[in-house]
């Protein structure tokens, strides 16, 4: 058998990226009486059927390292959230809410600050400086210049990455200098990973390199945090990890609570800015669960 990787599914067909091409898959019949449905991400084992025609069969689904909601999608290794240092304005409340949907989703991080030629003032400097305090992987790129796209390419490389941000940062950019000989045009890559068009559609992988992936889909770009419970909140902030069961009193939120540890970091360990954000959604998650 040959070990290969679901990069999409169609009407009951797999497409399984081997080493030797893409073969189209049926799944054996086993799996639908076993309640298991093949998904995009999967690492499997096919039997060739027709090599001229790369027809196959889908035999083997091998053990999931972890298996997202939204997008649909095994095996995904990291995010990779960018945003622009000017053109847009980067926004840190965004960004939070994207960090707290990854870490909910508990998949390696790294944040992209894009477009650094543009940002002057250098004000992305402190705002790379406090994701690092938190314990985040920054990297700093410009697609003029090349300045962090080896580096870009280096976090991707063997791993299977979703790209995630807002629009008009340019992602489609930096995949195509992460990637130069990507077989698609920038136009074909912007419909794909900026979302233009929000139309409902499965999740994809696109290969963009040997055993390199991005997930193609418009579900992570849901920014709703409404199904976080308040209580949850504080274990998506790294920054407050070394902090969280050092409280006075258990079941703290770091809110009113006197004696707190977390709030006692604040300004030290723990970026005021960060703290304040944790505050603001932990009072909206509340709010969203009165009125439930």
């Amino acid at each position: 058998m040959k070990k290969g990787v679901i990069t999409k599914g169609i009407g009951g067909f797999y497409y399984i990226d081997t080493e030797t091409g893409v073969y189209e898959c049926r799944a054996r019949g086993i799996f639908r009486k076993e309640g298991i449905r093949p998904t995009v991400g999967d690492l499997v084992e096919i039997s060739i059927l027709d090599e001229m025609a790369k027809k196959g069969s889908l035999d083997v689904i091998l053990p999931r390292r972890n298996e997202l909601i939204r997008p649909k999608v095994a095996n995904v290794d990291q995010a990779m959230i960018v945003f622009a240092a000017k053109e847009p304005d980067p926004n840190p409340d965004l960004l939070d809410r994207f960090l707290l949907l990854v870490e909910e989703q508990k998949l390696d991080v790294v944040i992209v600050l894009n477009k650094i030629d543009r940002d002057e003032q250098k004000d992305y400097l402190a705002l790379r400086e406090i994701y690092q305090q938190a314990g985040y992987t920054v990297v700093s790129t410009c697609t003029y210049t090349g300045e962090g796209i080896d580096a870009l390419r280096e976090h991707m490389i063997g791993k299977i990455s979703v790209f995630a941000g807002p629009s008009g940062v340019g992602k489609s950019s930096l995949i195509n200098a992460a990637f130069p000989g990507f077989s698609l045009n920038t136009g074909e890559i912007s419909q794909k990973i900026q979302r233009g068009k929000h139309t409902t559609r499965h999740a994809e992988l696109i290969r963009v390199a040997e055993d390199t992936y991005l997930v193609d889909s418009p579900g992570f770009m849901s920014l709703s945090l409404e199904h976080i419970p308040s209580e949850q909140l504080q274990y998506y902030f790294r920054e407050f990890t070394p902090f969280i069961g050092k409280c006075r009193y258990s079941g703290c939120h770091h809110i009113n609570e006197p004696e707190c540890a977390v709030k006692n970091a604040v300004g030290t360990e723990i970026p005021m800015v960060r703290y304040e954000r944790y505050r603001t959604l932990f009072q909206q998650a509340e709010e969203t669960e009165r009125r439930r």
